[in-house]
């Protein structure tokens, strides 16, 4: 379980991180959403130790993170969002290298593991310069799993990915998802609404939105009716917020499904009903509100 509390970072005058809170229980895969420079990068940095918060605090099952607790460290798994790799190494010689840092037992056998797991078993002579960009981005994620860590911190883990690919390591953070806490970051809604559970967005330094992504996407609900005679926008008034698009054609706002009410009011007072259909914002839109753009 992973709990962020109070969590503030300062950058000079500049506050990156405002106090925010939020915990991640074992088992969840949680999309962490959010505009460019909103803190999810610097928030992700200072769960895995990478990076010392202002104030406020990261508890990892119980334990303070520390960025010197090496124990710690072995818990978590982490592909920064550039992907760093040692160009000049071989992807055996790079996951050996790392490996070892995690003092890994049974070196060989593991890096096999997560050779076959992420599918580059076939490069995996192959010095790192000589791969595409998807080739390399594997490789990153190959090293974040190293060790069967129990954490998974992943920032934009499909970058440069070709569609079947995407398709193989979300199905793979989807299996490992279910023993492990997984953090995902990416700019790809269609990536949260196949891969995460819950969502968490951050704007400003601000956590905006922290639900299930069902919930998420049916905060923003409306009823679009079309009737056969033109009516006051007060015969619907009962139902709450409506707008009137027509004579005969209306908005109504409602997070909850109120078209057999609707149909009965209608039928009851003689009223032939053309359009009746319940909508919800989809994640991009319901994102952008949340985050301050314009739709």
């Amino acid at each position: 379980m992973i709990e962020v509390k109070e969590l503030k970072k300062f950058y000079g005058n500049f506050e990156a991180l405002k106090g925010i809170n939020f915990s991640v229980e074992k088992g969840e895969i949680v999309g962490f959403l959010g505009p460019n420079g909103a803190g999810k990068t610097t928030t992700m940095q200072i769960i895995t130790g990478f990076m010392s918060p202002s104030y406020g605090e990261i508890i990892i099952d119980g334990e303070k993170v520390d960025g010197f607790k090496t124990d710690l460290k072995k818990k978590i798994g982490y592909l920064p969002e550039n992907n760093p790799i040692y160009n000049d190494l071989s992807v055996y010689d790079y996951l050996s290298f790392f490996a070892d840092l995690k003092g890994l037992d049974n070196k060989k056998r593991e890096i096999k593991r997560v050779a076959e797991l992420t599918k580059i078993e076939d490069v995996i002579e192959k010095k790192i310069d000589t791969l595409s960009k998807g080739y390399k981005q594997r490789v990153g994620l190959a090293q974040a799993i190293l060790g069967n860590p129990e954490i998974l911190i992943l920032d934009e883990p499909t970058t440069g990915l070709d569609p079947n690919q995407i398709i193989e390591i979300r199905n793979l953070i989807k299996e490992l998802g279910k023993e492990k806490t997984v953090i995902l970051s990416t700019h790809i809604m269609q990536e949260v609404e196949q891969t995460c559970e819950r969502v968490l967005i951050i704007n400003k330094g601000q956590i905006v939105a922290d639900d299930k992504l069902e919930n998420l996407k049916e905060r923003n609900g409306r009823i679009i009716l079309e009737v056969d005679k033109e009516l006051p926008v007060e015969f619907f008034k009962n139902f709450g917020e409506v707008e009137k698009l027509s004579e005969t054609k209306f908005i109504i706002k409602s997070n909850e499904d109120i078209r057999k009410e609707i149909s009965k009011l209608c039928y009851e007072n003689g009223i032939l009903i053309y359009e009746l259909k319940i909508e919800f914002d989809d994640l991009e839109t319901t994102f952008r509100k949340l985050t301050s753009v314009e739709v």
